[in-house]
């Protein structure tokens, strides 16, 4: 039997405060900074990291140096406790608190034209133009004006942008990521009238599984997370009572699948119909055009 062990406020909040990239750089990693944050990987997945808070934004997890080290070094609460104690008793630093500022959601500036996007979506990536031209035409989709990235742009239930989501569409551009302070229940989804919804990693997956599936396509409801959170979809249940099963189409990684179970059990507990689709190869996109 585990003896109880009791931390004072002082040491709890000593622990938490813990400057986490000095934990990491003397583990040996490498930890590069970008802007005022760092990037660290896991595996081949960016951990943003802001002094003492961390997020995995494809995990959708996060929270302060206890649950860092609880998370990635499989420490219980007190082992975590007790290795950043001992840490905090040698060389590492405590990190100053972060002010947190808050700015208004913003759409990226409109470039005047979209031929990048059209060749990027319709060339490379094999989307339908038909489905593309319908995206398009709801404003959902365009190009902007300062990287010529596509922007996907998720509406709220008045027609208020809240969400965009970039994707390079340069030759070797691998860039993706979320315009600043994007509401993510509010992530790019198309709202249909009868009662399935499929729920995607990515735009391009979605838009990529109704080119394969086009007949009728616009009666469904879609929606692509931008990561492999739930969020937007249970904001879409509640918007849209007429829904009633849900098909979960995360890409075929450890990732994706691992997100397909977590949500899939969350719509079990609530006796919500649903059913997974798994992609032959990594993504809807891969399949799509292989």
């Amino acid at each position: 039997m585990s003896s109880y062990i009791h931390f004072t406020d002082k040491q709890k909040e000593q622990a938490r405060q813990t400057d986490i990239v000095s934990l990491l750089k003397s583990q040996g990693e490498t930890v590069k900074r970008s802007g005022k944050e760092y990037k660290w990987k896991d595996g081949s997945q960016n951990v943003t990291i802001r002094g003492n808070l961390w997020f995995h934004q494809y995990e959708q997890v996060g929270g302060d140096t206890i649950d860092f080290v609880r998370w990635y070094y499989n420490k219980s609460y007190v082992e975590a406790m007790e290795y950043l104690l001992s840490k905090c008793g040698g060389t590492l630093t405590a990190s100053p608190p972060i002010a947190e500022e808050t700015k208004p959601f913003e759409l990226p500036p409109k470039n005047v034209n979209m031929r990048r996007v059209y060749a990027y979506l319709l060339n490379r990536r094999g989307i339908d133009r038909d489905v593309l031209n319908t995206f398009v035409h709801k404003k959902m989709i365009y190009e902007s004006a300062d990287y010529h990235n596509v922007v996907f742009v998720g509406y709220d239930m008045d027609g208020i942008p809240r969400h965009a989501h970039k994707r390079g569409t340069g030759e070797k551009s691998t860039y993706k990521g979320n315009a600043g302070s994007s509401i993510p229940e509010y992530s790019f989804h198309w709202v249909g009238n009868d009662n399935e919804l499929y729920l995607f990693e990515a735009p391009i997956d979605l838009l990529s599984y109704i080119s394969m599936h086009k007949d009728g396509w616009q009666k469904h409801s879609y929606a692509a997370s931008c990561s492999v959170s739930d969020r937007v979809l249970f904001q879409m249940l509640k918007d849209n009572p007429n829904i009633q099963k849900v098909y979960l189409c995360m890409d075929n990684d450890e990732a994706g699948q691992k997100a397909n179970k977590r949500i899939s059990d969350n719509l079990f507990i609530q006796g919500i119909q649903h059913e997974i689709l798994v992609p032959n190869h990594k993504d809807w996109n891969e399949d799509f055009c292989i």
